[in-house]
């Protein structure tokens, strides 16, 4: 099913389904940092295509705006700009710096694939056994449940919790979205069994619009009527100076074990090993080509998106050709002002929905790998592992090196899965006996 050659009918489908799991997040980078959002997407869909190009088009992997850098921008925006507000002519400026520091950040994952490319990906891989890489991708689709619900419980317009009937609106418009999903999983045949997303998002749609229609405003018309028809994105060039450098540049480490992790996760739905071909090298000179695109014409950092992981593991269609399709829409979207306002207009419980299950098949498959691989649950120093790795990467917890910089979740959980690994005997519990 993964390679099967389809029609372009079907080939559309399956893209503009991507395009819909990636959409909101990869534009919310932008309007939290003052960024285009148009550019963003171009950003997103040219770096897809590089990175594809880089990998030898064997990797189903769509890269969006990355959230790891969105502090950073901000500091730098306004440290540059000298404190001034968001959209103002001086606040561009102090962006511009920003993404020349995003540029630096690319550059130093290029650094970083050859220090992989020198030592070699089997030493890279001897940090990430099972027993690590397990409790990372469960971490990948765990963290980001919050995410899910917040979409649901609320009002993305004004980040206000809301109450009453709003609330079971909203609880019931993410359940319709919920079960189409599941119905459409179970007992669609055929390429229908392929497109669950698109069906459950068209229904949660409707049910938004039969509750708005009933005085329960849920869908919100403005960015539709708003946006332009045609339009270029507004580039922007890019300013250098060591102090945005010295803030931007550094998060490529942190990033770098994200990254790890969303290789790790990608492959382990897929059931090929990426480390290994086209290799762990490429990949990282795919993320960096396309940060550094992305910087040298105004957009955030790209990162791999773990929602169209989720994609491939609930359609079980892992051709990358879908992915580089999806890529060429979000450059359509850039142009097409109309379609991204139509997306826009998308209710949050309804993406919401839609998220409980893509996370969750993230978080499914990093049990899978566990099970698979024959993780003995028996051995104390598995357990201590895998536990301690999911309380700190789900629970909170951060390590904080500067004003800026820190390092939490993904990161942070692999970090202290590699260290563990390598400090703890593998024979602990006969040494216990």
């Amino acid at each position: 099913m993964d390679n099967t050659k389809k029609n372009w009918g079907q080939m559309t489908l399956l893209g503009i389904q991507h395009v819909f799991a990636m959409f909101g997040a990869t534009v919310l980078v932008p309007l939290l940092t003052g960024l285009d959002t148009s550019v963003a997407l171009f950003c997103a869909g040219v770096g897809t295509i590089l990175f594809h190009l880089i990998t030898k088009r064997k990797v189903p992997v769509f890269l969006g705006s990355s959230f790891a850098f969105i502090g950073a921008i901000q500091v730098v925006a306004n440290m540059m700009s000298g404190g001034a507000e968001m959209g103002t002519p001086e606040y561009m400026v102090g962006l511009q710096y920003a993404t020349g520091g995003i540029i630096c950040a690319g550059a130093m994952y290029l650094v970083l694939a050859l220090l992989v490319k020198v030592f070699g990906t089997e030493r890279v891989r001897s940090f990430f056994p099972p027993v690590v890489t397990g409790p990372i991708v469960i971490t990948i689709g765990l963290m980001l449940a919050p995410t899910a619900i917040n979409n649901i419980v609320n009002d993305a317009a004004t980040s206000v919790a809301l109450e009453g009937t709003a609330l079971l609106s909203n609880w019931i418009v993410a359940a319709v979205t919920i079960i189409t999903m599941m119905v459409v999983s179970v007992f669609a045949k055929g390429f229908f069994k392929m497109v669950p997303i698109l069906f459950g998002i068209a229904g949660g749609y409707i049910a938004s619009l039969i509750f708005t229609w009933c005085g329960v405003p849920m869908v919100n018309f403005q960015p539709l009527a708003e946006a332009q028809w045609i339009g270029l994105p507004n580039f922007m060039l890019p300013l250098f100076d060591w102090r945005a450098i010295a803030v931007i540049a550094p998060l490529a480490i942190v990033t770098f074990v994200e990254h790890i992790g969303d290789i790790s996760a990608n492959g382990a739905v897929v059931g090929q090993d990426f480390f290994k071909d086209p290799g762990l090298h490429r990949t990282l000179i795919g993320d960096g080509v396309a940060t550094m695109f992305a910087g040298l014409i105004g957009g955030p950092a790209n990162t791999t998106y773990s929602e169209n992981t989720g994609v491939l593991a609930a359609t079980q269609n892992y051709n990358p050709a879908t992915l580089r399709l999806a890529a060429i829409f979000a450059i359509v979207l850039s142009l097409v002002g109309k379609f991204g306002g139509f997306l826009q207009t998308l209710p949050g419980p309804v993406m919401g929905g839609i998220s409980i299950i893509l996370f969750g098949m993230i978080a499914s498959v990093g049990l899978r790998t566990l099970v698979e691989n024959q993780v003995d649950f028996k051995s104390s120093r598995n357990l201590i592992i895998v536990a301690v790795m999911l309380v700190m990467g789900l629970g909170g917890a951060a390590f904080q090196i500067s004003d800026q910089i820190s390092i939490s979740g993904v990161a942070l959980s692999a970090i202290i899965g590699i260290v563990l690994n390598k400090a703890l005997p593998e024979r602990i519990d006969k040494a216990e006996k």
